[in-house]
């Protein structure tokens, strides 16, 4: 069983503390940002930061549905989310960048074994940055508009 990572990062003309509070905002912010391959998103608990639980369904592929419950921690600068359904964890991490701040989205997991393995670590974090992507580009027209 490999190690699954996948990460992508964009620079945000907002300050610092501004951008994490959006990133933890999981009632307004969040169902803002989300693209098209998150399904039923909803918060289950909390919604501001530390001890959020929310769920989604992610469409990575065709063929390729998660059932995520994320519960959340905050850690300095970190927003956490850990997939209760599975080894996943991603991490937001804001950070000071000239004017503004990057955001980065690290996720990763334990992914399977053997030849399935190989392809799942080739493939899987190319469609894994591209929705990465889309989410950081949709918080930075949030937050800059």
């Amino acid at each position: 069983m490999g190690h699954v990572s996948a990460a992508s990062t964009i620079l945000i003309n907002a300050d610092p503390a501004t951008v994490l509070s959006a990133v933890s905002d999981y009632r307004g912010v969040r169902p803002k940002i989300l693209s098209s391959h998150y399904r039923d998103y909803q918060v289950l608990e909390g919604g501001q930061g530390q001890g959020t639980v929310a769920s989604w369904r992610l469409q990575a592929t065709k063929s390729r549905v998660r059932d995520v419950r994320a519960n959340v921690d905050v850690a300095g600068h970190a927003v956490i989310e850990k997939d209760a359904n599975s080894t996943m964890i991603t991490n937001w991490t804001v950070a000071p960048a000239g004017p503004g701040c990057s955001v980065t989205v690290t996720t990763t997991w334990a992914g399977a074994g053997g030849v399935k393995g190989f392809f799942e670590k080739t493939f899987a974090p190319l469609g894994l940055k591209k929705i990465q992507g889309e989410v950081l580009a949709n918080l930075k027209k949030e937050l800059e508009s």
